[in-house]
């Protein structure tokens, strides 16, 4: 039985990916997708962050496990999930079947300037530690979407992120906590080991495209790139997403990358 695990990046939770995961079931006929929530995030807020990625991986492992789905699995993770399904892929290499990584940056492939654009830097500060969830929200949406700023579609997921943020709050110490974790985090040096497609979207506002495109270089893997999505792909086009991660399935059961 095919299970896909989703995972997400800082300071999200299972539900924000929306109605990706029944479009991602329903295009590729996966028997099984598992959205999780890391400690602190979701429905596990009040719990404490993970000091690591390291600890996010063995999470996802234990959890799973736990849950009663079997390996191996399939992920794909988005930002700094996944560099936590690398981290997983380096400790339980037997888990994981198939890796398809979503606008993510690792040291020591990617400059610190390129993992996190340093115009952001004051506004992330200001905002994510200290900011109300009004402010986190609208500016994580914008920062991480291209959707139209005036569009209805985008108010509603605001005001939908924001009830999100609301019910279930991030302290800011767990805030630090993942921000530690993701710059801490040095990914090993030899590619990974099962096989990965990367997809990046060129209009990314947080973290630059060209990480992404290093990585292909050095782990001579699959990648494609969005010509107008931002940083959170599935929201900016879920379609095209699902596409890309089904022509890699049938080109590679097809013996081509």
């Amino acid at each position: 039985m095919t299970t896909w695990v989703l995972l997400r990046g800082l300071m999200r939770e299972a539900r924000h990916w929306g109605e990706f995961p029944m479009l991602f079931q329903n295009a590729l006929g996966a028997q099984q997708v598992v959205t999780l929530d890391f400690p602190g995030n979701g429905s596990l807020h009040a719990q404490t962050s993970a000091a690591s990625v390291a600890e996010m991986a063995n999470y996802c492992h234990t959890q799973l496990e736990q849950s009663g789905y079997k390996p191996p699995y399939r992920v794909l993770a988005l930002s700094l999930g996944a560099m936590v399904a690398l981290a997983w892929s380096e400790l339980y290499p037997a888990e994981l079947e198939k890796m398809v990584l979503i606008n993510t940056s690792l040291a020591p492939y990617n400059p610190f300037y390129q993992r996190l654009r340093p115009a952001n830097y004051p506004a992330l500060i200001r905002h994510l530690l200290f900011g109300s969830a009004v402010q986190r929200e609208s500016l994580i949406l914008r920062l991480t979407s291209t959707l139209e700023s005036r569009s209805e579609h985008r108010q509603a997921i605001l005001d939908q992120w924001i009830a999100y943020a609301r019910e279930y709050p991030i302290t800011s110490a767990n805030v630090l906590r993942q921000l530690r974790a993701a710059a801490g985090y040095r990914a090993a040096p030899a590619a990974p080991s099962v096989p990965v497609l990367l997809l990046a979207g060129q209009q990314d506002q947080l973290v630059n495209a060209k990480c992404s495109l290093t990585l292909a270089q050095h782990w001579r893997c699959a990648i494609r790139l969005h010509p107008a999505a931002g940083h959170d792909l599935p929201l900016d086009d879920g379609v095209w997403v699902t596409q890309q991660v089904r022509g890699w399935l049938d080109s590679r059961s097809c013996g081509r990358v």
